[in-house]
C-alpha cells in the first residue's frame, strides 16, 4: 500500500501530541469506586451523613480563571438525571475542597464560591439516595476549569442554567465516578 508512510506519519504525530501531555485531574482521599455512608443523603428514606468528600485537582490549563465542581447522577429515574451538588466561582488559586465543604452552614467552602440549588431543592451537597432495589447508580464528580473569573449566577440558579454556563466556559474538565445502591 503506497499510503503506509503517510499513515505512519499521521499516527506518529497523534502519538507525539498526546504522549506526555498532562491534563486536568481530579482525585479524592475520601472515596474510591464506591460511595460510603458519609456521602449518602440524610432524608428521602436514606440515613447517611450527607458529607461531601475531600476533592483535589491539578494540572489546569493555562488561562484558567476559576473552577467549579458538580455531582450528577445520570441514572436517576427522572428522564434527566439528578443534580446533587453545584459549587462555582472557586478562585483559580484554589485546588481542593475540604471534606464537608458542601455544607453551607459550616463555611468550609472557598471564600466567594457559590453553592446553588440542587434537584433536592436546597443549596449545597446532597448525597446519594437511589431508589431501594435499583441497580447501582453512577455518581459523577466533575471539576471544571473555566475561562471566566465569575459566573453571573447565584445560589438560586437552577442546575440546568449552571450546567449550561459551565459547559460554555469550560477550558477543561475531569471526572471521578463512584457507585452506590441500597
Amino acid at each position: 500500500m503506497k499510503n503506509w508512510p503517510a499513515l505512519w506519519i499521521v499516527a506518529g504525530c497523534l502519538a507525539f501530541g498526546t504522549a506526555g501531555a498532562g491534563g486536568l485531574t481530579l482525585t479524592s482521599s475520601d472515596m474510591g469506586g464506591q460511595l460510603t455512608e458519609a456521602q449518602v443523603f440524610s432524608g428521602f428514606g436514606c440515613t447517611g451523613q450527607n458529607r461531601s468528600p475531600a476533592l483535589a485537582w491539578a494540572d489546569a490549563p493555562a488561562g484558567t480563571r476559576s473552577f467549579a465542581v458538580t455531582l450528577f447522577d445520570p441514572d436517576a429515574p427522572t428522564g434527566s438525571g439528578w443534580w446533587h451538588w453545584l459549587i462555582f466561582n472557586i478562585d483559580a488559586g484554589t485546588h481542593a475542597l475540604k471534606p464537608d465543604a458542601g455544607n453551607p452552614d459550616k463555611n468550609l467552602a472557598p471564600a466567594g464560591s457559590v453553592q446553588s440549588k440542587t434537584d433536592f431543592g436546597s443549596n449545597g451537597f446532597g448525597g446519594a439516595c437511589p431508589p431501594k432495589g435499583a441497580a447501582p447508580h453512577r455518581y459523577v464528580f466533575t471539576v471544571y476549569a473555566l475561562d471566566i473569573e465569575h459566573l453571573d449566577l447565584d445560589e438560586n440558579s437552577p442546575p440546568a442554567m449552571v450546567g449550561f454556563n459551565l459547559n460554555r466556559h469550560a477550558l477543561a474538565k475531569a471526572s471521578l465516578v463512584a457507585y452506590y445502591s441500597r
